[in-house]
């Protein structure tokens, strides 16, 4: 069963500078594939695939060397959301997909390579930040998001595999 467990960080003077560079460079891409997408919607009268998106990401990094200090698998999960947000949106689950902004919150997903140790979350490119850890992480870790708030507080909300069966429904008792 997945569970998610939300812990506040507090990254280093250094590591808040390369996160703000980080969610500078997502929110980027995220508005430059939504842009993309548009225009070719217009044109064309079809969208682009996740698959279209990820295939441009090389050619990105060449054009714009500081998309290279992102690390690339948290480029390549804004074309899995932009991709997911069209869909969730031709399927009325949601909205239109929006263009991100600066001000207010900032997320970022590393779907892999996140290491857990003690009091610390080993992030790639940023390295190890101290976490307040109140509730047991046991199980394979899937996805890892950082946010941080108006009021500059990051939090890391840990998406984990805890290995148990999921409870069957029962319409026993009294609830």
């Amino acid at each position: 069963m997945l569970k998610t467990v939300k812990v506040r960080i507090y990254p280093t003077v250094q590591q808040q500078e390369l996160l703000a560079q980080a969610f500078g460079s997502v929110r980027w891409l995220w508005n430059r594939f939504l842009d993309l997408t548009n225009q070719t919607y217009k044109q064309t009268g079809k969208g682009l695939s996740r698959y279209d998106l990820q295939k441009q990401l090389p050619d990105l990094k060449k054009e714009y060397e500081w998309l290279k200090n992102t690390y690339s698998q948290c480029l390549q999960v804004v074309c899995l959301n932009l991709s997911r947000a069209f869909i969730n949106f031709f399927e009325r689950r949601a909205d239109y997909p929006r263009f991100k902004s600066k001000h207010g919150k900032q997320s970022l997903s590393y779907p892999q390579n996140v290491k857990i140790s003690g009091d610390t979350i080993s992030f790639p490119k940023i390295g190890e930040i101290f976490a307040k850890i109140h509730r047991p992480i046991e199980g394979a870790i899937k996805t890892v998001t950082i946010t941080k708030n108006q009021c500059n507080q990051y939090y890391a909300s840990v998406l984990f595999e805890d290995g148990k069966e999921i409870p069957n429904p029962s319409s026993e008792g009294k609830t």
